[in-house]
Order: C-alpha cells, then structure tokens, then sequence
C-alpha cells in the first residue's frame, strides 16, 4: 500500500485566495481515500513542525506538491518549506552532496537517503498552455517541467524521482475547477496504475 503526503501550498496573496489549490489538494485527497492509501497532510501556509515534516519525507512513499505558479516558480512559503525542511533533513534525507575530498570522481547530488520514493508537482497556473509549448510563446517551447527545473533538481538530490506533472492552466482567465478536477483525478489514476 502507498503511504502519500499531500503539500498544501497554496496562499491568499493579493487577487489569489488558494481556492484553486486547495479544490485539487481536496481532490487528491478524496481520491487517495476512496484508494485505501495511508495519507498525510501539510497545509504550508497554517504552519508547520520541520522535525515533524522531515519524518513525514521518511514515512511517505510518494510527496505531492500541490501549488500556484507565482512569478515563474514556487510561491515563496512552499521555497521556505523546502528549504526549511531539507537542511533539517541532513542525515535522514540527505547525507552529503554525494562528494568526498579524497575521491573526487564522486558526482554531485548523489548523496540523498531517499531512494525509491517519488514525488509529483500539480500545479495551477493563469498562463495558458500554449505559453508552456509554443516555441513562440513566453517560455519558448520548453515546457511546464523546464520551469521548475531547480524544484526538480531539489527532490532528486535527495534521490527520489519525479513522477509526471500535472497542470491546470488559465485559471484566472478561463476558470475550470470542475473539469480540472476531473482531469487530475484521471492523472493520479495512471499515475499510480490503478482502474478509474
């Protein structure tokens, strides 16, 4: 059975109140429920233990990230967990940067403790999905994944992999929550092999 923590990043900031996020966090959470898998959850923005969450890293199977794009990546309170959490992790999450002074040939990033769990990114996002993969649009054809690449590159430093990313897109402009909603559902259903 799968032991998944959910991420609640979302935040009222501004014109956003994090109902978006929060509908798609609900959802993976009914869904989860509904599967029979073990879940946490951490609302960021309420606050959070970091010793408490470094042990939710090493009790989950899979991590879910649920946040807004803001300004070209993560919102700032989900930046501040992953920093927060992570260097508190040194020695249960990660051990070193992989390298030693005396054997240099070792890589860099090869030092994680997490091996063999996984974690995902669901994201909302105003920006249409024609500004993702239009190699005329604003982030030149590279895609939702090349955005978050440093994000990327933080989990798998402590040696999981990353499962595909799920986005909602023109959720400002062209509000579907409930089609969303649908479509995250399907996503975490073949996601994780299970029968809709």
């Amino acid at each position: 059975m799968k032991k998944v923590l959910l991420l609640n990043g979302a935040k009222k900031f501004a014109h956003s109140d994090g109902r978006y996020n929060l509908t798609m966090h609900d959802t993976a959470l009914a869904f989860f429920d509904r599967q029979g898998f073990e879940v946490k959850v951490t609302h960021i923005d309420e606050g959070y233990d970091i010793a408490e969450e470094v042990e939710k890293y090493l009790w989950a199977d899979v991590i879910i990230y649920q946040m807004p794009g803001w300004w070209m990546g993560a919102p700032w309170i989900v930046k501040k967990y992953i920093d927060e959490v992570f260097t508190e992790g040194h020695g249960k999450l990660y051990a070193s940067d992989g390298r030693t002074r005396s054997d240099a040939s070792q890589r860099y990033g090869s030092g994680g403790l997490i091996q063999g769990k996984q974690y995902m990114l669901s994201l909302t996002w105003n920006a249409p999905q024609q500004a993702f993969d239009d190699p005329a649009d604003f982030f030149e054809g590279k895609g939702v994944d090349a955005v978050y690449f440093p994000f990327h590159k933080a989990n798998e430093f402590l040696g999981m992999t990353g499962l595909p990313t799920f986005l909602c897109v023109d959720v400002m402009k062209r509000p579907q929550p409930e089609v969303d909603a649908g479509r995250y559902e399907q996503h975490l259903t073949e996601v994780f092999g299970l029968n809709a």
